[in-house]
């Protein structure tokens, strides 16, 4: 592995520089002599940065040993400056607490001015101390000669690639896995009138990199629907069993073990519950990445009974003693053959299906793609390094690799890749990348959390115009874009919410980051931790239990920028004081986290991002109004109802999440007009509350820089609340994201709504109003209005052909979920005319829909069905004599209910919906309604939509779910001659399928 201590030392000074020059301003009155001494030490910052950013692109193996040396010598002094001229400003600018007596104000002044006097004294010793420190920094430079070493560092840039989606998707998934899937079901014995009914486990094994995950799921995506239940697990290194057998349980029923995370349960009581979920079903279970007997051998094989139902297993692993050991059979992973392996080349450079143009098939090429010897993750790495650079500097750059000769040149060769990607980034990236390496292993890492950390720590420095998170976003596809970091995205909502490391990656950036002193880890959860070392400047924790003894290991390091502790139990406290210099305080999924813990938060005052996530923290101590730098406040799944009023002085809070299901909002909420993401609940079903509520809808438009709002409210909202939000959201020019959530009892006159002014602002991006019942749609929702728009959740009671034409011309929408109670057929519909042109998911939750093909000119309808008017989908078959037009062309995941019952009457047939019409389509999930239908009736009614998504070329992941069968009848029953046509109704044996989330008790 390389590693260089340039991206860290760059960044720092990069950060330095602005601050040297605000110490500069008359607000700060240095002592005499001392403006002279902070100019010097910027020139010197200047040239020092200048000629970092020259060798930073260098690997660290690769420079002179002096410059090594110098380097850190350069990183330790400006981190210290930075430290310095940090604890400076916050002293300087320390507030007063709110309205205190006169004598105590007059009081407070003095110390004020003893304090900042003292405080410019410090400054002034420490600055011609740091310059003593830089001069001999420079003088070392000048005698070593340390700018006439030759560098060669590798300068180009990659522009984002729009093609996130396809890379991971149509690159890493398709590639080569047709052949591989195929002998992997066969050694599965799934298929075939003769079906071994005993368990069978098929262990896949393989070296890092070579595509074991991306087959074990592309053969369990394909085979799921086969089995009762399934769960795709990672394990890891150094797992938590706990954790592995609380994932299988919430993978194989998410209903039934929604909360099985927030429930104490010990390991044999998580077998037992598996064991007795598994008894009687036929199951397929994914374990991931499995890298030692132990974990197998003691827990999980224990809870993966043999029931003689034909149950299936598919385990990857790096080691062949652990697959032989673990297996039935064994599959070995094979590398990619060189056609293959070319294809994914060109897909990742050009896109498309992966051919390549005109001459490009050259030496060149064939060098790379033979270096990569069939590894899909040094493939697509490569390809990611080149996809930016002019295609006659690829040479150079197969050239600068320096591929190995060794015995293990697979994964020495990967290794080399990954390294040369990372040094071909730009050094804010780099440090960006860094910051990965304090989370655990497989660990799922959140987008906003992450990029906020970065904001926190100083990483993302703001351009004109542009919004810091934004700029981190940018920052963040950057990083998948050059395939360094995998994002994972949210199905349900079509979007990128956080993303994973892959091993090797990691394996790099920890080396690096260990070397460099960026983050120490410790992680081991017995409790053992050895010492950090005290110059420590991140320290992240995982799965430790804090010990008294353990505290005595994280004294004595003062220098500590970022405390990150995750899936840890605290039977002692973190001695939170000496960590004076902290900038990030995160706990997540911790235990034992309780207010009293938070004490001492008053002596972070450098604190910017405190996260409380998934903890059980219910309450904020008073301490924290002192936190004058405190930027991000995340309390997502605490217990906190109430904020301590102290939250109101943190004027620089940009970031307030609060839980959205307890969290209530504050009558001060006015007071912190820095806010730019506010997640907060409102209760206004009390006469004490709804005053409170109102105060708060009213000072909602003081906060005009929020780009992103979400309330959770619990109550009607009366129509003067209504108006006085209507208002608040006309002055909130900047908002991107708008989620007002609820139970959808709030029904909205839309007239009444835009006589008073309802209007959305034209830089909104993600609108999600399911509170709210309106009777049509409102006319803001256009074009016109929010051209940017590109999620859409709403309730409707009537929507006209009109109004579904006005949001299937939003040139944006990729994301749509609409509940309506009205059936509208949207008749000649084709992408040709603009219609639904990006839309990746349509859920019409409480409806039916058919796309219908129009035999006489090829077109196609799009009719929804509410269950009770007149069905429109007729009974003949759907299909044209001629190719249908495109429609929706790339709907990915399709999301509508059948009525049964209803659809029976009506002579309709669950095969004739038209799914060919959607040429993209990947999922389709059905909620079936079975009120009034007998057994018979649903299961012909799912063989129906079975066979319509078994034509389909895509074969789409098909979810069928049965609500309401306590209300099946057991048979057809027919009305006697001269009775009401009534039918009785029978108790019947509840079915076994997956059952309805939140329909069964409606």
């Amino acid at each position: 592995f390389r590693a260089s201590s340039m991206d860290v030392v760059t960044g720092v000074v990069g950060n330095l520089l602005p601050k040297l020059l605000k110490l500069l301003g008359d607000e700060y009155k240095l002592q005499k002599g001392m403006k002279k001494k902070v100019k010097f030490i910027t020139r010197e910052l200047e040239s020092i940065q200048a000629f970092l950013q020259k060798v930073g692109a260098v690997p660290w193996d690769e420079l002179d040993k002096q410059l090594q040396v110098w380097s850190n010598e350069a990183r330790e002094v400006s981190y210290d400056m930075e430290d310095l001229l940090d604890t400076f400003f916050v002293r300087f600018n320390v507030r007063e607490p709110p309205n205190p007596s006169m004598l105590k104000r007059s009081m407070n002044k003095m110390a004020n001015l003893f304090s900042k006097g003292k405080a410019r004294r410090d400054v002034s010793c420490a600055i011609e101390e740091i310059k003593n420190q830089l001069q001999e920094v420079a003088d070392r430079r000048d005698r070593y000669k340390i700018d006439d070493i030759v560098v060669n560092p590798a300068a180009t840039t990659l522009t984002v690639d729009p093609r996130l989606k396809a890379m991971y998707k149509e690159v890493a998934s398709l590639v080569g896995i047709e052949e591989p899937s195929k002998d992997l079901i066969s050694k599965l014995s799934v298929q075939g009138d003769d079906i071994d009914l005993r368990k069978k486990i098929v262990a896949i094994v393989g070296i890092g990199g070579l595509g074991k995950t991306t087959l074990a799921k592309a053969v369990y995506d394909k085979l799921r629907a086969k089995f009762d239940c399934g769960a795709f697990v990672p394990v890891g290194r150094n797992p938590s069993l706990t954790k592995v057998l609380k994932d299988i349980l919430y993978e194989l029923d998410k209903n039934k073990y929604s909360d099985i995370n927030s429930k104490n349960r010990d390991q044999k009581q998580l077998i037992d519950n598996l064991r007795e979920f598994l008894l009687d079903k036929r199951y397929f279970v994914v374990i991931d990445d499995i890298w030692e007997n132990e974990p197998w051998e003691e827990r999980i094989e224990l809870a993966l009974l043999e029931n003689n139902r034909g149950s299936r297993i598919i385990i990857t692993t790096r080691k062949f003693e652990v697959a032989t050991k673990v297996g039935d059979e064994v599959y070995k992973m094979q590398k990619l053959s060189d056609d293959n392996s070319g294809k994914l080349f060109y897909t990742r450079i050009l896109g498309g299906d992966g051919r390549c143009l005109g001459n490009q098939s050259d030496e060149v090429v064939k060098k790379i793609i033979r270096k990569c010897d069939g590894v899909p993750l040094a493939i697509i790495t490569m390809a990611s390094l080149l996809a930016g650079k002019p295609r006659e500097r690829w040479s150079d750059v197969f050239t600068s690799i320096g591929f190995g000769h060794t015995d293990d040149k697979q994964v020495e060769n990967t290794m080399k890749i990954l390294s040369y990607s990372y040094y071909d980034m730009p050094a804010h990236l780099r440090t960006c990348l860094l910051y990965l390496s304090a989370f655990p292993e497989d660990y799922e890492i959140k987008k906003e959390s992450l990029i906020w950390k970065w904001i926190a720590e100083g990483f993302i420095q703001g351009k004109q115009g542009m919004w810091l998170f934004e700029l981190g976003e940018q920052y963040f596809n950057d990083l998948v874009n050059r395939s360094m970091v995998h994002a994972i995205e949210d199905d349900s909502a079509s979007t990128v919410e956080s993303c994973r490391v892959h091993d090797m990656v990691l394996d790099l950036i920890r080396f690096i980051s260990s070397k460099e002193n960026f983050v120490n880890i410790l992680d081991n959860g017995e409790g053992t931790l050895s010492p950090p070392p005290s110059s420590t400047r991140r320290l992240a924790l995982h799965k430790n239990t804090m010990k008294h003894t353990a505290h005595g290991n994280m004294v004595g390091m003062p220098q500590v920028r970022s405390f990150i502790a995750i899936s840890c139990s605290f039977g002692n406290w973190i001695p939170l004081s000496s960590f004076k210099l902290l900038r990030v305080l995160d706990m997540q999924h911790c235990k034992n986290v309780r207010s009293c813990h938070l004490v001492h938060l008053e002596s972070l005052l450098h604190l910017r991002y405190l996260g409380l996530e998934n903890t059980g923290v219910d309450d904020l101590p008073d301490e924290i109004g002192a936190l004058n730098f405190l930027q991000i406040l995340n309390l997502e799944n605490t217990r906190i109802k109430q904020l301590n009023p102290s939250v109101s002085r943190l004027t620089q809070l940009v970031c307030l999440k609060g839980d959205l299901g307890s969290t209530l909002a504050p009558n001060w909420i006015e007071k912190l007009t820095s806010l730019e993401v506010l997640h907060i609940a409102i209760d206004v079903g009390e006469d004490g509350r709804k005053k409170h509520a109102r105060k708060f809808f009213k000072a909602l438009g003081s906060l005009r820089e929020l780009r992103e709002f979400r309330i959770i409210v619990d109550g009607i909202v009366d129509v003067r609340d209504e108006r006085d939000f209507l208002l608040s959201l006309r002055n909130l020019h900047k908002l991107q994201h708008l989620g007002v959530l609820g139970y959808p009892i709030n029904y909205i006159d839309t007239a009444r709504w835009e006589k008073a002014g309802f209007s959305l602002p034209q830089r909104l991006k993600i609108l999600d109003l399911t509170y709210y019942t309106f009777y049509r749609l409102p006319s803001c929702i256009s074009v016109e209005c929010v051209p940017n728009l590109t999620h859409l959740s709403l309730c409707v009671t009537t929507m006209d052909e009109k109004g579904l034409e006005f949001v299937a011309r939003l040139p944006e929408l990729y994301f749509l979920s609409l509940n309506m109670s009205s059936t509208t057929t949207m008749s000649h519909i084709s992408a040709s005319n603009g219609y639904f042109q990006k839309l990746r998911t349509c859920e019409i939750a409480v409806s039916m829909i058919q796309f219908q093909c129009e035999e006489e000119d090829s077109s196609v309808s799009f009719r929804i069905w509410n269950g009770f008017d007149a069905m429109p989908f007729g009974s003949g078959k759907n299909d044209c004599s001629v190719t249908p037009s495109t429609v929706m062309p790339n709907l990915e995941v399709l999301s509508s209910r059948v009525f049964v019952r209803a659809l029976k009457d009506g002579n309709g047939d669950c095969a004739n919906i038209g799914l060919q019409c959607l040429t993209s389509l990947q999922q389709v999930q059905v909620d079936l309604d079975c009120e009034g239908a007998s057994a018979a009736e649903v299961e012909e009614a799912e063989a129906a939509l079975r066979k319509a998504n078994e034509v389909h070329p895509n074969r789409p992941t098909l979810s069928l779910w049965r609500m309401y069968t306590e209300k099946m009848i057991s048979t057809v029953q027919h009305p006697k001659p001269g009775e009401d046509d009534v039918f009785a109704e029978e108790e019947v044996q509840q079915q076994k399928v997956e059952p309805m989330a939140d329909d069964n008790n409606s």
